[in-house]
C-alpha cells in the first residue's frame, strides 16, 4: 500500500475561555520540511509538535498552524497606570508653563507614547496542553487518512502503467525473431555486394556472426525487465514506506528500457521501446508524490 505525501486536516475546539484552530497541510519533498506558526504561549511545545509529525507522517513539505481566540473579557494587555499617570503630569506641567488649556486630547497623545500598555504573559496550563495535544494528534491522524485516500488512486495509475510495460513487452516477440533474420540477410548481402566469390571463411562467417547476434540479443534485458516490474509491483503492496524504494526499481526499468532501444535494431521495436518510456515518464510523474 502506498500514500501520497499531499494532506490536509483541520480540527477546531474550545478549551477554557479559547477557541483553537489547528491546521495542517502537506505537500512532496525530499525530506521533512516543517514550518510551524504558533502563538507564543505555545512555543515551549513546539519541539513535541514536530516529534509527533515526524513519528506519524515521515516526510513531506509540512505547514502547520495554531490560531488562538479568546473569548473571554480579559485580555492580555493592560494599561500601565504608572507610567500613564507620570506622562499626565509632565504633559500638563508644559501647558501650564505655555499657557495652553489642557483638553481631552492630551490622553490621546499619552497613550501614543511608549510603554502606556503592557503584556501579561499568560503561563501555559498543562491540562490544556493536553486537550491541544490530543487535537494535534487528530489533525494529524486526519492528515494521515487523507494521503492513504489519495495514495489508492496514485497506485492505481501506476499500475496501470507497469502493466502496460509489461504487455508492450510482450509485444516485442513477434518481431524478435524476424529482426535477427533481417540482420542475417543484410550481412550476407552486404559480402556479396563486395564481389568475393565465396573466397571467404565460412566457418569464420558464423562465428562472427554468431557473436554479433549475441551482442543484439535482448532476452537476458526483458527477464530483468519482467523482474524489476514485478519486483515493483511487490514493493507497492508492502506496508513500509516505499516512495525511494519504489523509485530506485523505476530507475532499473528505465535502465533496462533504454539497453532494449540500443540493442533493438528494428523500427517495431524501437515503437514499442517509445511507448515503454512515456509509461514510464507517466509513473516517474506520479512518483514525485509517493511518501
Amino acid at each position: 500500500m502506498i500514500k501520497s505525501m499531499t494532506g490536509y486536516g483541520k480540527a477546531e475546539f474550545e478549551t477554557g475561555n479559547k477557541k483553537i484552530t489547528i491546521e495542517l497541510k502537506t505537500l512532496n519533498s525530499k525530506q521533512l520540511d516543517i514550518n510551524s506558526r504558533i502563538p507564543a504561549l505555545y512555543r515551549e511545545k513546539d519541539i513535541v509538535i514536530r516529534k509527533e509529525i515526524n513519528e506519524k507522517l515521515v516526510r513531506g513539505k509540512m505547514d502547520f498552524s495554531l490560531y488562538l481566540e479568546n473569548l473571554g473579557t480579559e485580555s492580555n494587555s493592560a494599561i500601565n497606570e504608572n507610567i500613564v499617570a507620570a506622562y499626565y503630569r509632565q504633559l500638563s506641567s508644559i501647558h501650564e508653563k505655555l499657557g495652553l488649556p489642557i483638553t481631552d486630547q492630551i490622553m490621546q497623545s499619552i497613550m501614543r507614547l511608549p510603554d502606556t500598555v503592557k503584556t501579561v504573559y499568560e503561563e501555559l496550563d498543562e491540562k490544556e496542553w493536553e486537550t491541544i495535544l490530543a487535537n494535534v494528534q487528530k489533525v494529524i491522524a486526519s492528515v494521515d487518512q487523507f494521503r492513504a485516500q489519495e495514495g489508492i488512486a496514485l497506485e492505481k495509475d501506476i499500475r496501470s502503467n507497469i502493466q502496460e510495460i509489461m504487455q508492450l513487452m510482450e509485444q516485442v516477440e513477434p518481431f524478435e525473431k524476424q529482426r535477427l533474420e533481417n540482420v542475417k540477410t543484410r550481412i550476407s548481402d552486404s559480402l556479396n555486394e563486395l564481389n568475393l566469390n565465396g573466397n571467404y571463411d565460412q566457418n569464420r562467417f558464423e562465428q562472427e556472426l554468431i557473436y554479433y547476434m549475441e551482442k543484439l540479443d535482448i532476452n537476458e534485458e526483458k527477464v530483468r525487465l519482467l523482474n524489476h516490474c514485478n519486483y515493483f509491483l511487490e514493493t507497492m503492496e508492502s506496508h513500509e514506506v516505499a516512495g525511494k524504494k519504489l523509485g530506485f526499481i523505476a530507475q532499473e526499468i528505465g535502465r533496462e528500457i533504454n539497453t532494449l532501444g540500443s540493442k533493438a535494431n528494428e523500427s517495431n521495436i524501437q515503437r514499442i521501446v517509445v511507448q515503454m518510456k512515456d509509461a514510464l515518464e507517466r509513473i516517474k510523474e506520479q512518483m514525485l508524490n509517493i511518501l
